[in-house]
């Protein structure tokens, strides 16, 4: 049993073969798969897919590059849905430097306001984080009360990064980048504790080797749970059972 954290399976990308995508989601494994959003039209999108083999867990949220589209973010929304008992996620949310340093004010604020989501609701927060990990990590430190949990999606950073994140209460989200042989992260990764670590694929972005570079779908999480199980040093289904453990307590689900 595989669980993909982080998957956009409502975009245009899998608009043409979507049931094909799910048929070998299955039969690679995953049984569950959780949806962040990425604005507010995301919500009905997601709420289409369905599949007898794969539950599915939904989320709400601003990612940080859809902030500027959206000011101000609408927190009483936000709240509404993450209130709700089918939303176990709030985001994704997060710092985004690469595209454009032109809103980081607003995206500091979009995100401090997800954090307070996520502290009334008691659900977890989601991180993107691009070229911002110095100011996500210190405004995560402030507004971290001992009540906020959360996961560092597509977890990039270095050894003590990776520490401070775990120390402030969050998971590592492991992706495709883990499988890329120049990236560096496969070797932080042997060194994070293995409970604190979920999979994600981010699909249909950042695909795992040996698909770099094409169109990434939730199958292709069983590559990343390999990868990690040589990385650790430990069969799959242990993988498997691990992460889908640490996914289900993060998130809440029975």
């Amino acid at each position: 049993m595989l669980t993909d954290t982080h998957c956009h399976l409502y975009l245009d990308q899998f608009h043409e073969d979507l049931q094909e995508v799910l048929d070998r989601s299955a039969e690679a494994g995953v049984s569950h798969i959780f949806l962040p959003a990425i604005d507010w039209s995301s919500i009905s999108q997601m709420e289409r897919l369905n599949h007898p083999e794969i539950t599915f867990y939904k989320m709400a949220g601003i990612h940080p590059c859809s902030v500027e589209e959206v000011w101000p973010v609408d927190e009483e929304k936000l709240f509404e849905l993450c209130s709700r008992d089918d939303f176990l996620g709030v985001g994704e949310t997060g710092l985004d430097y690469y595209w454009s340093t032109g809103f980081v004010k607003e995206q500091k604020e979009s995100l401090r306001l997800h954090c307070d989501v996520a502290r009334q609701t008691g659900k977890p927060v989601v991180l993107h984080n691009r070229e911002s990990t110095k100011d996500l990590l210190d405004l995560i430190e402030d507004e971290q009360d001992g009540t906020l949990s959360g996961v560092w999606h597509c977890f990039t950073g270095t050894r003590d990064e990776g520490k401070r994140a775990l120390d402030l209460g969050l998971y590592l989200g492991v992706g495709g980048v883990s499988t890329f042989k120049n990236a560096g992260v496969d070797k932080v990764l042997a060194e994070m504790p293995l409970n604190r670590l979920i999979l994600e694929t981010d699909a249909p972005y950042l695909t795992p080797a040996p698909h770099r570079g094409k169109r990434n779908e939730p199958s292709y999480i069983r590559l990343i749970a390999e990868n990690l199980a040589e990385l650790k040093e430990v069969n799959l289904d242990e993988i498997a059972k691990a992460t889908t453990k640490n996914a289900f307590d993060l998130f809440g689900v029975e």
